[in-house]
């Protein structure tokens, strides 16, 4: 009913710069809160950024002073500019949102399908 698609993956060279979208379809009556997340061979996911209806933002430790999102509300999209990009940031990114959808609004977390960032030299 509801689904996530992500764009802007690739392979960039380190220090390089890539932008992420995730947009939602659907029939959507509300997007709370939306984020990224990202997961590394042999890691478990982690959270890269969150980001409230409202615009409040918060990012994990690694990532803070070189990567923003933010959303388009009208758009239902999110996006993850990425900058300074470092090999460790290597992984398959993905976003969520929590969503209120469907005849009877239930609401739900939807995950993207990914898509895959290569830092490298």
């Amino acid at each position: 009913q509801v689904q996530l698609v992500e764009s802007g993956g690739g392979l960039v060279q380190p220090g390089g710069s890539l932008r992420l979208s995730c947009a939602a379809s659907g029939s959507i009556f509300s997007i709370n809160a939306m984020g990224w997340y990202r997961q590394a061979p042999g890691k478990e996911r982690e959270l890269v950024a969150t980001i409230t209806s409202g615009g409040s933002t918060n990012y994990a430790d690694s990532v803070k002073g070189r990567f923003t999102i933010s959303r388009d509300n009208a758009k239902n999209t999110v996006y993850l500019q990425m900058n300074s990009l470092k090999p460790e940031d290597t992984a398959v990114y993905y976003c969520n949102a929590d969503i209120s959808s469907g005849r009877h609004y239930v609401s739900h977390v939807y995950w993207g399908q990914g898509t895959q960032v290569t830092v490298s030299s």
